[in-house]
């Protein structure tokens, strides 16, 4: 058993292969996570419309494209640091998923609640503006989710691994 005094020493530590997970680590993730996202779902949303595609199409369209890029992206970096590419890929899917997941949940959520957003059109302020609200939103609420993550050396945690 531990003494009291001992475990209080401790308390503002991470345990053993937890990593420590500040605010700002977590939104250095998410933002990572934001670009790769932000990139697929413009270019889906853009695709979409310019084709003339359902709603659901367009969603599931640019949904495919934020993992894309998202995955892309950290992909990139841990290729840079001399990983193989199934290793990358890999540490990609076990970094980005959940983020990508919970980001593409909320701010596709947003675009199709927003009335009109969908059907605006690319000139319109309204599908701009629902656009960036929607992702601002989802980066808002997935850094806690990130920051939940990198406490138990999970999401981009794995990643910070292959830097250095």
């Amino acid at each position: 058993m531990t003494h009291p005094a001992h475990r209080h020493q401790h308390a503002g530590h991470p345990r053993p292969g937890h990593q420590h997970a500040g605010w700002r680590t977590a939104a250095q993730a998410t933002l990572h996570c934001l670009t790769g996202c932000a990139v697929g779902e413009v270019l889906g949303m853009i695709l979409g419309m310019a084709f003339g595609l359902h709603n659901g199409a367009t969603v599931a369209l640019s949904v495919l494209l934020a993992f894309v890029f998202g995955y892309a992206l950290t992909m990139r970096g841990v290729l840079r640091a001399g990983l193989d590419l199934g290793r990358a890929v890999r540490i990609a899917l076990a970094a980005d998923t959940v983020s990508i997941l919970v980001m593409e949940l909320i701010d596709n959520t947003v675009m199709v609640t927003v009335p009109g957003a969908m059907d605006a059109g690319l000139d319109s302020a309204l599908f701009w503006a629902s656009l960036a609200g929607s992702l601002a939103l989802a980066f808002a609420l997935t850094v806690p989710v990130n920051r939940w993550m990198i406490g138990r050396g999970r999401g981009h945690a794995v990643v910070h691994a292959h830097h250095h």
